[in-house]
């Protein structure tokens, strides 16, 4: 089983002696119930990004939860997760408190203005800050050279990008491309509150996705008939209530009229109670 550590003293310890050892420390930040996006994370953090010390953080935060969102429910299966990070490789998992990431009296926050407040953040107001705030948290005490996240978290990479250069702290953000179930569905810990019917029926969220980057690789430009038709083949997922099906600019997730750059089309599905985010990337010279 890979070694886990509870504390900040104790991961600072660990990654420093890393580096004294001359080891390139990576970081994976996760909420645990970890699946196979998560190893290929890991597994990307050593083999394709060159860290030699890979260290999972497993911490549920609580302040990216809403009040009337899942934290409660939300698993926590920490024996199960120190065998994925052992079978992919990590070699220090820190799994926090709530007390000591927020000790009493804890009364500083990070946001990244703007662009948390759009998609993800429209929907859920306050999610952002606490995402930067936690991931600022952690990359404070384990002082990585890199860290990882995936491509299906597409807002929050963008935004963990920006605090990142704007706090000027020093890591190197790397994204790793979606991993997905054989029928195309985004693998997810929240795939497990589905029912069987709407486990068959989420696949159509990426279906709809890929029909928008093959009208893009058709010819199509026009932004708004993309959102439009994204849209409607969302809305046709039996039970599936759509939250948001946009098009924006991949770089700066900014408004568009035409692809004339690459973009990202995003998508976020209520498929009952449970809520499922997902991304494409189109560019214009996909022909």
């Amino acid at each position: 089983m890979t070694p886990f550590v509870p504390t900040v003293a104790e991961v600072r310890a660990a990654t420093a002696a890393a580096r004294r050892h001359g080891l390139t420390v990576g970081l994976v930040p996760t909420m645990g119930a970890l699946h196979a996006g998560h190893a290929a994370l890991i597994r990307a953090a050593r083999e394709r990004h060159g860290a030699k010390f890979v260290v999972v953080s497993i911490f549920v935060n609580p302040t990216q939860f809403g009040p009337h969102e899942d934290f409660a429910k939300y698993p926590r299966t920490l024996d199960a997760d120190r065998q994925v990070c052992a079978d992919a490789g990590a070699d220090l998992i820190w799994a926090p408190t709530a007390a000591d990431m927020y000790p009493p009296g804890f009364s500083t926050f990070v946001e990244v203005t703007g662009l948390q407040d759009i998609l993800e953040g429209a929907s859920r107001p306050g999610h952002f800050r606490g995402v930067c705030t936690v991931v600022a948290k952690l990359l404070l005490a384990v002082g990585p050279d890199l860290a990882v996240f995936g491509a299906k978290d597409y807002q929050q990479a963008a935004i963990v990008r920006r605090m990142v250069r704007d706090l000027n702290i020093p890591a190197d953000i790397r994204v790793e491309p979606t991993v997905r179930e054989p029928d195309g569905l985004a693998r997810s810990s929240r795939n497990r509150y589905l029912s069987a019917e709407q486990r068959a029926a989420a696949p159509g969220i990426y279906r709809a996705l890929v029909a928008v980057r093959d009208r893009a690789a058709s010819g199509e430009r026009a932004i708004g008939v993309f959102e439009s038709r994204l849209l409607a083949d969302l809305a046709a997922i039996p039970g599936a209530r759509v939250d948001y099906a946009r098009v924006m600019d991949a770089d700066t997730l900014g408004p568009l009229t035409t692809l004339d750059r690459p973009a990202a089309a995003l998508a976020a599905v209520y498929l009952g109670s449970t809520r499922l985010i997902d991304n494409l990337v189109l560019a214009p010279n996909d022909q």
